[in-house]
């Protein structure tokens, strides 16, 4: 398949923008690694006009996808989780072009997950847990306890992830044969879930006391990115100034979820700023370091 495919990559391998030239086969009938295609090219390049695009293939009845991805857009993809699929290409395809050993260097950052990296994806998976937690509590509490099963299910999901995160690992699609091995805390949370013979109710009642445990005993610690950053200066950060901040702009959407759970577990306190308006008062955040 590699030789019928030369003359599509060739071209782009004596392209001094091209950094590297992956190639990703389809090995079972249903293969989403692939979506579906016998074959995926991924070549990444360090200048393009467009970051993303796509080409799709006929021969021999197959078929395959080409994707030229420039480099900052895949280092995006790969350290905020946007989109998982590349680093699945990155860490399984057969390399077939590397200039100056880039891919060879990307894969052993991706086996290596620096420790920076490692505690933006915990923040960005934190801020996921902690809304989709909310959402469950508040579900159950006005008694629509299918949809806080549904979401109680998606907190495990990103607990999930982040528990394979803070043991070094990237998470992969079948997340749950990861944490199996690594955290059998969170996987026994999983079977609970599923598995109990309680009704609905009870499950998601159980889930909750287990799943606030389970958060605030890992919050201080998931949260670093954001606390690092908040210690950066002295004094306290306004909500605008967080928000906008550009190191904070990948969990940007939960950042407020995130500010509220770890205000209400004293992680950081806050002040009252004075305004205008009478009675009125700006609310600010520091860390609270004496906790």
């Amino acid at each position: 398949m590699e030789d019928l495919l030369r003359p599509i990559y060739q071209e782009r391998a004596s392209d001094l923008d091209t950094l590297g030239i992956l190639l990703i086969e389809k090995t079972r009938p249903n293969s989403p690694l692939t979506d579906n295609f016998d074959v995926i090219l991924l070549i990444i390049v360090d200048n393009e006009d467009q970051p993303w695009h796509v080409k799709h293939y006929e021969f021999d009845d197959k078929i395959a996808a080409l994707h030229v991805v420039r480099e900052d857009l895949l280092m995006q993809w790969i350290d905020t989780s946007t989109y998982r699929r590349a680093v699945e290409w990155v860490i399984y395809g057969k390399v077939i072009f590397d200039r100056n050993e880039y891919i060879s260097s990307l894969k052993e950052q991706l086996r290596s997950f620096p420790s920076i990296k490692r505690d933006l994806r915990k923040a960005i998976e934190f801020g996921k847990l902690v809304r989709s937690y909310s959402e469950a509590k508040d579900l159950y509490e006005t008694m629509h306890y299918k949809d806080s099963y549904s979401r109680m299910l998606h907190s495990l999901h990103y607990l999930a992830r982040l528990a394979v995160i803070e043991k070094g690992f990237h998470p992969e699609v079948t997340v749950w044969k990861q944490v199996r091995q690594i955290d059998p805390e969170v996987y026994k949370l999983y079977e609970e879930l599923i598995q109990s013979s309680e009704e609905i109710e009870k499950r998601v009642q159980l889930m909750i006391l287990a799943i606030d445990f389970v958060i605030s005993n890992r919050a201080r610690y998931s949260a670093k990115h954001l606390l690092d950053i908040m210690s950066e200066r002295e004094g306290s950060w306004s909500y605008s100034e967080l928000k906008t901040h550009p190191s904070l702009v990948p969990y940007g959407l939960d950042l407020t979820a995130i500010v509220s759970y770890l205000s209400e577990k004293n992680i950081i306190k806050t002040e009252r700023v004075e305004t205008k308006g009478v009675g009125v008062y700006q609310r600010k955040y520091m860390v609270n370091s004496a906790e």
